[in-house]
């Protein structure tokens, strides 16, 4: 099969009490699996078998709409998963961090504007942190499991911070308090990971 599930580098407990061992179990090996099996069905015996997730993403307009949603939903829990860590969190002091001062208006706004764009995404969904062709940063959605790669959406930029917003990423432990895991995801981010995201994009 051409694309995997890939390994979490953390146990399913590690993210507690922030995101729950059973929600990560659940969500990494269940939903994520079904991506990647829908999307192998999907691409076999065609050319994508042979294209990396992320040129399937910036060409989605060619492809039907189970490429569209499962590939999605397989690069964009892909990247999920590396952005989260134990002990991480915080307020980042890296060249990203510089970078969201510059360009977002500091940090405080930024988690602000980043919590909003999650909050009102009708539905399901995900908020991102983009870089933009200018090279500047940027914050939006997008529903379902489109991302800022695809040729189709209104969000363009390369992705370096998603967050979930579908209801299976937090109702066993939240319900339907959106804002509360949130507030609890900013304590699970990987600011190293993102800060690497963002120095690989910019160069």
């Amino acid at each position: 099969m051409p694309f995997e599930l890939p390994k979490l580098n953390y146990a399913f407990d590690a993210l507690e009490p922030n995101i729950d061992a059973k929600t990560m179990e659940i969500h990494h090996g269940k939903h994520h699996q079904a991506y990647i099996n829908n999307l192998n069905a999907a691409a076999a015996n065609s050319e994508i078998e042979n294209m990396s997730i992320e040129d399937i993403c910036k060409s989605i307009s060619k492809y039907p709409m189970s490429v569209r949603n499962n590939g999605g939903g397989h690069f964009n829990h892909s990247l999920f998963w590396t952005i989260m860590a134990p002990n991480s969190g915080g307020i980042p002091n890296n060249e990203v961090a510089k970078a969201i001062e510059t360009d977002l208006g500091g940090f405080e706004k930024f988690k602000t504007d980043f919590s909003q764009a999650g909050a009102t995404r009708f539905g399901s969904g995900w908020a991102w942190l983009c870089i933009k062709t200018d090279g500047k940063l940027c914050i939006c959605s997008t529903p379902n499991q489109d991302n800022p790669l695809m040729d189709i959406s209104e969000c363009k930029g390369i992705p370096i911070l998603a967050m979930d917003v579908w209801e299976h990423a937090y109702y066993l432990n939240y319900q339907n308090r959106r804002p509360d895991y949130m507030n609890a995801f900013f304590n699970v981010i990987n600011w190293n990971k993102v800060n690497e995201l963002y120095l690989i994009a910019k160069h």
